[in-house]
Parts: C-alpha cells; structure tokens; sequence
C-alpha cells in the first residue's frame, strides 16, 4: 500500500491505526490548544500590518482548493477597486534568504510553484516566506497595495488578520475529526467557529458558501496560444499527471469530462524530472496548471495543463467586501 493510500485509509475513516495513533493526537491537540492561548493572552506577539489581511487557509492537511479561492478572492477585490497583495510561504522553494518577491517570471525551485501560478493568474505583487509578518512587510515596502491577502495563514497567529476564511473540502470535509497524526486536522475542528467565511467545493452545510470549479479549456505547455477544448478529448486515453494535495479531484474532474484517464499521482509539490512524464506512447498528458509551472522546461507537444477557475456566489462576493469595510 502506498503512503497516499494509507493516509487516506487512516486519516478519512476511523481505523485501527487511527485508533492507536489517537494518544499522539492529544498531545498535538494541547500544544494548538497552548499555542493559541499564549497569542490571546499576548505572551506570544500578534503583527499588524499596515493594511488589512484576509486571511485564506484550511485546517486539514492536503489540498482543499485554496489556490483558486485566493485568486478569485484577489479578482474581486480588483473589481472593487482594491490594490491587493499576495503573500504566502512559498513552500518547497530553496531560496537561501527570505522574503522573496515573486514575479511570473520567477523559478519555481526558490519560491515553490503555487505562488508563480497565483502570481501569472492575477498580476499581482507578491512575497514569500517562513515568517508571513516579514513577507507582508516586505510586500508593502516594493509594492503600492491596499490589502493583503495571505495564502494558507490561518495556524500563522503571527500576523494579525481582519478577516478569516476556511476553505473545507466538498467530500472528504474534516476526515475522522482527529488531529495530526491520527487524522488530517491540524487544529481541533471547533476551530471553524470562530473564522468569518467557510467556503466549500462541495454542498454547502449550514452558513457555508459554496464554490465550483470550472475548467473547460487545455493549454499546450510549448506554445500556450495553442488551446483546445477538453471535450474534443471525450472518449479518448489520457495520462493525467497530479502532484497536488489531492490528485483523485483531478482525475474525477477529467473522468467527467468523459475521457479515460490513466492516473499518475505524484506527492505535492513533487519536482518533476522528464521520465516522470515518459509513459511509453503518444497519449496526451494533461496536467494541473500547478504541475505546469515545473514541467514547461521539457517541451514536449503532448503535455497540455488544465487551467481553473473558482466560481463563487453574489453573496459572499458582497458580504465579503462589506466585512472588508467595517
């Protein structure tokens, strides 16, 4: 059994190992429930920035679909008339000091690959870094923003926030409703309670809102002004390549769209090397369009990526900018 499946066998049903694991849960539990404490009584320091932070993370580990809720969050405050700025860890990048600002331009290996694809997607100064109060610092010093909005900050007590948003994940929701390691959380679940907006990807439960994916159209990884259109591939074989939080979504996602996926899931944030995408034929490989910031060195004509969009409701649209405001 692989480590993925065993994961998933563990942190998304309450089995045996999750059972015997649940000692070192608690004692993960008292140390979130500790560390949150020393912040609210100030013994640990809280950051303000000099502007106001929307906060965008998730309490499980894995993907949940905050890259596109961070980019759909930054087009409508765009819309509104907002400067906004992105700061995030940048994990998996190796570069030596931090914070880093990040351009389109920039190489995946320093700064990691979700923020070269946030930043291509919304043309927005960006920083990244261990430390998210240094990042922003950093960010509002190059560049004229009026709101920051960190990507996967929500454990990150650091930095002050004026708006919280938990993005949950539609099916595998909190899992088995432990913490690390004996499930996938990493604070306890009550934690929702107290966040301002709980955006799903799935049926919306209670004040939850909504959120869809829409994804329709493949970009060629060698010449991106090549397109085409994700049904023209209806009935045909793919290799579908994932080195995401969750790479059976993508497969799902393409399976739908009526083609017959061969899947190839890789860790997230894998760094990709060319005989990872050598599968023996001429099949087109689709990929994610985070897998695409890593793979474009290879230039081969059958890699493609899947670009996505995150559509979200009139509502949280308007009550978000209204919350933003007071």
């Amino acid at each position: 059994m692989s480590v993925e499946a065993w994961l998933q066998q563990t942190w998304y049903t309450r089995s045996g190992a999750s059972q015997a694991l649940r000692p070192l849960s608690w004692l993960f539990c008292g140390v979130v429930l500790l560390r949150q404490t020393l912040y609210r009584l100030h013994v640990l320091r809280t950051h303000r920035l000099q502007a106001p932070v929307i906060v965008v993370g998730n309490l499980t580990v894995g993907g949940t679909g905050k890259t596109p809720l961070v980019i759909a969050i930054v087009k409508i405050l765009q819309r509104a008339g907002y400067r906004p700025g992105i700061i995030s860890r940048g994990y998996g990048g190796k570069a030596r000091s931090w914070p880093q600002q990040v351009r389109p331009d920039s190489d995946p290996v320093m700064v990691g690959d979700e923020p070269i694809l946030i930043a291509r997607q919304t043309g927005c100064p960006m920083a990244v870094g261990p430390d998210r109060v240094a990042a922003g610092r950093s960010l509002l010093q190059h560049a004229d923003c009026d709101i920051v909005i960190c990507d996967d900050g929500l454990q990150h007590y650091a930095l002050w926030r004026d708006v919280e948003i938990l993005v949950v994940d539609g099916v595998r929701r909190f899992g088995n409703g432990f913490c690390l390691p004996a499930g996938p959380l990493r604070e306890p679940v009550r934690r929702k309670d107290t966040v301002d907006f709980i955006v799903t990807g799935g049926p919306p439960i209670n004040h939850e809102y909504s959120m869809a994916y829409r994804g329709e159209t493949l970009v060629n990884l060698v010449q991106p002004e090549i397109t085409r259109s994700l049904d023209e591939l209806a009935g045909q074989r793919v290799h579908a390549v994932a080195g995401i939080g969750n790479p059976p979504r993508f497969f799902a996602a393409l399976r739908q769209a009526g083609l017959q996926v061969e899947p190839h899931a890789f860790a997230d944030h894998h760094a990709y090397r060319q005989p990872d995408l050598d599968f023996g034929d001429a099949a087109p490989v689709i990929m994610t369009e985070k897998d695409a910031v890593k793979c474009q060195r290879f230039g081969r004509d059958n890699l493609w990526y899947l670009p996505i969009e995150a559509e979200l409701n009139a509502e949280f649209e308007t009550r978000l900018l209204n919350r933003i405001k007071t």
